[in-house]
This record gives structure tokens, sequence and C-alpha cells, in this order.
């Protein structure tokens, strides 16, 4: 597996510069009432699949994403793309977790899953305290889980073939370009490339030290690559090598 690159590395990476190109972050505002009764009006809503190497052109489309909705999803969506890019990381995340610490009924209550989900990766990356990072890992680990075998299930669905058991090689070319949904604005991973399971392992790494139950989180997750599972089922269908989840 493929080390999560170090600080020193991001900072010199000529791709992390160009995808923060044009980054700035988003005006704060006091009233965060008002950003709740503002609606953000792009069109069409459509869902982003992947992301733009252009800053300015992902949050276009996001903000298309979020048409329709209260302006402060939108900004708390703008925080974690911020955050993921690297930009102003740590005053970024206390954008992000004062938003929280403000409005955390109302963004639990209104944010689908895959949002909530990727408020959780940025907790379990960079909260100060050990025990939140702790439970916003066992939420992605949660529904990634969940996505994993719901994918499965979808390039097995076809029982009309001879053998339905098999995955279909036109629903997993499918996956390559287009977005399949599942459920609570969750979509299916892109088999054989996709690096949400690389990077929860990356997320889920620095616990696999703390004595005594970091060692069996990670003897699990190292049995569940091997054993009859989505995930070994999931593995066998993976070619992207930088973005391989096992450790062997």
């Amino acid at each position: 597996m493929r080390r999560k690159p170090g600080l020193l590395r991001r900072l010199l990476s000529l791709n992390q510069h160009r995808k923060r190109f044009g980054a700035k972050l988003p005006a704060e505002e006091a009233d965060l009432a008002a950003m709740k009764r503002r609606i953000i009006e792009a069109g069409a809503p459509k869902q982003t699949r992947g992301s733009e190497k252009s800053l300015p052109q992902h949050l276009e489309n996001l903000r298309c994403e979020f048409s329709g909705q209260p302006e402060l999803l939108y900004v708390h969506a703008e925080l974690i793309v911020l955050i993921r890019r690297g930009y102003r990381t740590d005053e970024s995340f206390a954008r992000l977790l004062r938003l929280w610490e403000a409005e955390g009924d109302f963004l639990c209550q209104r944010l689908d899953l895959r949002w909530l989900v990727s408020a959780c990766d940025s907790f379990a990356e960079h909260h100060p305290d050990p025990a939140q990072r702790a439970v916003a890992a066992l939420v992605s680990l949660l529904t990634n889980s969940v996505k994993l075998y719901e994918t499965e299930r979808f390039i097995t669905a076809d029982v009309t073939r001879p053998d339905p058991a098999r995955p279909d090689p036109a629903r997993i070319d499918r996956l390559q370009t287009e977005l399949v949904p599942l459920f609570g604005g969750l979509s299916c991973f892109t088999v054989g490339t996709d690096d949400t399971l690389r990077n929860l392992y990356w997320r889920l790494e620095p616990f696999f030290a703390l004595k005594p139950a970091g060692p069996v989180l990670k003897a699990a997750w190292d049995r569940m690559q091997t054993e009859d599972t989505a995930f070994a089922r999931l593995r066998a269908l993976h070619r992207r090598e930088r973005t391989a989840w096992w450790s062997d």
C-alpha cells in the first residue's frame, strides 16, 4: 500500500498547488440564521462526481449541487473542499468546527449522508480531541462498509446472466464514467480505481498503535481483506496500485 504523503511532500507537490490555485476562504458571516434562510439558486441541482483539478470550477459545480438548499450547507461543503486541498488547513478546519458547534443540529438534519461522512472524514484527520477523531472514523468505517456491500450488490444484481453471482463487466464499466446513486447522497464505488478505502485506511492508521484495541483493529482490517468478504472480492477487481487499501 502506498504510504500517506507527509506534510513536506504535500507542500512541495506541484499537483497540490494546482488544486489549490484560486483558493480563498469564504467570508465568515456572524449571522448564521441568515445563511440558513438564503437559498442557493444555481439551476437544476446536479450531484458532483469526483473533483475537478480547477478549484473554481469544482466549487461552481458544487454550488450547482446545492441549488435549492440553504447557503449554510454549501459553505459547509466549501470548507471541506478547502481542507481536502490543503488550503490554510488549520483555519479552514477551525471554521468548519465553529459551524458544527453553532449549527450541529441543523447540519445533522439537513445534510445528506454523503456530506455527513465527509464532515466526519475531516474530523477524523484534524480534530484536536482523539475521542472525536475516533468517533468520526467509526462513522466513516460504518458507512463505507455498507457502501462497499451495496456496490457489490449493484455489480452482481443482474439475475438474468448465466452466473449472476459473478460481477457483471458491463456494470463495472458503467461505474467508470457514471455516478450510480445508492441512498442518502451516497453512490457506488468506482470499482477498480476508487481511493475511498485507501483514504479510510489512512484515517484509521493512527489508531493502530493504541494498545490494546488498536492492534486488534489492524488485525481485523487485514483479515477482512483476505477472508471471503466484499473487501476481498472488490480487492480482486482493483487494478490501481496507488489506491490499494490492503497492506500485504
